[in-house]
């Protein structure tokens, strides 16, 4: 059944079409993906499905009674709400059915009231019951710990961070469960943990859904239907990121053929048709004109393909590498920071060296951003010692504040990091697809996709050797994000980057960091090499802890002079031999039993319970069975 459908909707700004005659219909528990490059109008399109907006001409169908929500919404809710009373708000319906609940046991202390208050008691208890009245608190705990936003309940939401109001409303809507759940780039905020988190929850998720995301790994897991739109006008493709990759590029391989086919065929009348006319001409010959008339007939009716666009325009973007640095680009020893009472991390080494290409990875707040400001900025740590090799010459991207003076045109603003004139600023900021007069728009007006254009534009044109980049895809469309990797896949110099964009780090990180409890981790590898080392790591930390302490293994005995045959083993030693395939046993047992649970189980969160519970229960079996090998 459809939730939602556009029937030839239109939409203009300034007299420039955004939307032209867009159709589109979203069913029940429909995943769909909204991809399309900066300014084509996704955002716009959300906006009118969410009923915030009317198109020109045509018209949005909701269906009767269904609920929509849209991310991009987030009301104020006043100087006095917590961010746990934004989220709570979520359940107003039943916190007033609790209310009411209470109200009615009161009255039924007084005798008076009683039978009036039992009567009304039971099926309005019935009903919270059933809508998840007892389930409230389990639900919201899911939410925020998922989005990592358990910390800000308490805080009063106006004082919240742009980031953290975004993340908030974003569980508030979770929460809200509607029919029809709009989202404009919900991974921006979120760190990697709460993005894998969000994709699993979507992925349940009773209603329908439409992202939009430049979250390619993201895409991939959630979306079951990638809507096209460009120019426009959407087209639609039935299955995930990926098969809509390869099956766009199959399409417009088709409709480039077909295009070059029908010029062919066009090529061919009009040749024909210029003789006949000649011949015509020559001739004197009435039919013959006839002829050539009804072919410039026929060539008139044909329906003309237009010609396809095979790659659509994309950044400029290239790094020149200036004289190279030292060996050891950015030293890390022993280094800590504290805010008054916090302490961010401690102990942190890092060692980066020349051509390496670096990335750090961990939860918000964990202090990423401190360690590249430490590096990029000078930033004094409170503990240890942070060193710069010999002849780096750094480019520091920021997450925020890209911009000391947002008054500045772009052009001005891009002459002040480019000592260029004016004219050639202009060539080279078109490469960045800033076009005529987008240039003399002030840096304040731009969208985030668009400064953070700028300010590659700004670095791809100072002498540098290291790039230490903080979330340098946030904001870019996948365009933009696959002009920055090849330009950074080929940049001869260091690179060291914060980021949470899976696709990119799996992409150009051979090295990963990974930070967390205020200590940062090496691994050789990139993120789900990294992931799945960090994963083996903890489960055997967690059996390490859950098994007793191995018994002392007896050391091998000594060869005799004569003979060199071996001391046979004590009887202590072959009871402990026993107990060990005793609890090896017992251990193959308990994973049978847990196989056909979780093949039993329809649960999604019971069932992620129960494999967490196996693989520590695997890890104990192995360290068993590597007992029973030094016995053997």
């Amino acid at each position: 059944m459809v939730i939602c459908a556009a029937d030839k909707v239109t939409k203009n700004w300034g007299g420039a079409p955004v939307l032209s005659e867009l159709s589109l219909e979203i069913r029940e528990r429909e995943r769909i993906g909204l991809v399309g490059p900066n300014g084509c109008g996704k955002t716009t399109l959300l906006t009118l499905l969410a009923g915030a907006d009317v198109p020109d001409a045509g018209a949005v169908h909701h269906r009767r009674g269904s609920r929509v929500s849209l991310l991009a919404q987030i009301p104020d809710f006043g100087p006095t709400r917590t961010a746990g009373d934004v989220l709570a708000e979520a359940f107003e319906s039943l916190l007033a059915m609790k209310r009411r609940l209470t109200e009615l046991e009161q009255d039924m202390a007084d005798p008076a009231l009683m039978e009036k208050a039992m009567k009304a008691y039971g099926p309005l208890l019935e009903t919270f019951g059933a809508q998840g009245g007892y389930e409230m608190e389990a639900a919201l705990s899911r939410v925020a710990e998922g989005l990592g936003i358990t910390r800000l309940l308490d805080r009063p939401f106006g004082r919240l961070s742009g980031g953290e109001r975004t993340k908030v409303g974003l569980g508030r809507i979770l929460l809200l469960k509607p029919d029809l759940l709009l989202l404009d780039e919900p991974t921006n905020h979120l760190d990697l943990s709460s993005v894998e988190w969000l994709e699993s929850y979507l992925q349940d998720y009773e209603g329908s859904v439409l992202i939009v995301s430049h979250d390619r790994y993201f895409l991939d897991r959630v979306a079951t239907k990638i809507v096209d739109l460009e120019g426009g006008v959407a087209e639609t493709y039935h299955g995930n990121y990926t098969y809509f990759v390869e099956e766009k590029e199959r399409r417009l391989l088709a409709e480039f053929t077909a295009y070059q086919e029908q010029q062919k065929r066009i090529k061919k009348m009009e040749e024909a048709i210029k003789r006949l006319r000649m011949w015509a001409a020559q001739a004197d010959n009435p039919k013959m004109f006839k002829r050539a008339a009804a072919m410039q007939k026929a060539l008139d009716r044909i329906d003309r393909i237009d010609k396809p666009v095979l790659e659509r325009v994309k950044m400029g973007l290239s790094l020149d590498l200036s004289d190279r640095s030292g060996k050891d680009v950015v030293v890390l020893e022993k280094v800590g920071v504290r805010f008054g009472e916090r302490r961010l991390f401690s102990d942190v080494d890092l060692l980066v060296r020349f051509r390496e290409t670096v990335a750090i990875v961990g939860e918000n707040g964990c202090g990423k951003s401190t360690l590249l400001r430490m590096v990029a900025e000078g930033m004094p740590p409170t503990d240890g010692v942070v060193r710069v090799g010999s002849g780096v010459k750094i480019g520091y991207l920021a997450q925020h504040d890209l911009f000391p003076n947002e008054e500045l045109t772009v052009l001005d603003a891009f002459r002040d990091a480019a000592a260029v004139e004016e004219g050639k600023a202009r060539h080279l900021l078109a490469k960045f697809l800033f076009y005529g007069a987008s240039v003399f728009r002030k840096v304040k007006n731009l969208s985030g996709g668009e400064k953070m254009r700028l300010r590659l534009a700004q670095l791809m044109h100072q002498d540098l050797n290291l790039l230490v980049l903080d979330e340098p895809t946030n904001h870019l469309d996948i365009d933009a994000r696959e002009a920055l990797e090849d330009t950074l896949a080929s940049f001869g110099g260091t690179v060291v980057c914060v980021s949470h964009d899976r696709y990119f780090l799996n992409k150009l990180f051979p090295v990963t960091y990974w930070m967390e409890q205020g200590r940062l981790t090496r691994y050789e590898g990139r993120y789900d090499e990294a992931k799945r080392k960090r994963a083996e790591l903890a489960v055997k930390a967690a059996a390490a802890a859950a098994v007793p302490g191995p018994s002392p293994v007896p050391a091998a005995p000594k060869k005799s002079a004569s003979n060199g045959a071996s001391a046979m083993p004590a009887k202590t030693s072959s009871a402990s031999f026993e107990r060990l395939e005793r609890d090896i046993e017992a251990a193959e047992r308990k994973l049978a039993s847990l196989d056909e649970a979780m093949e039993r189980e329809l649960d999604a969160v019971r069932l992620q319970q129960l494999y967490a519970e196996r693989s520590v229960l695997a890890a104990e079996r192995e360290l068993l069975y590597e007992k029973l090998e030094r016995w053997m």
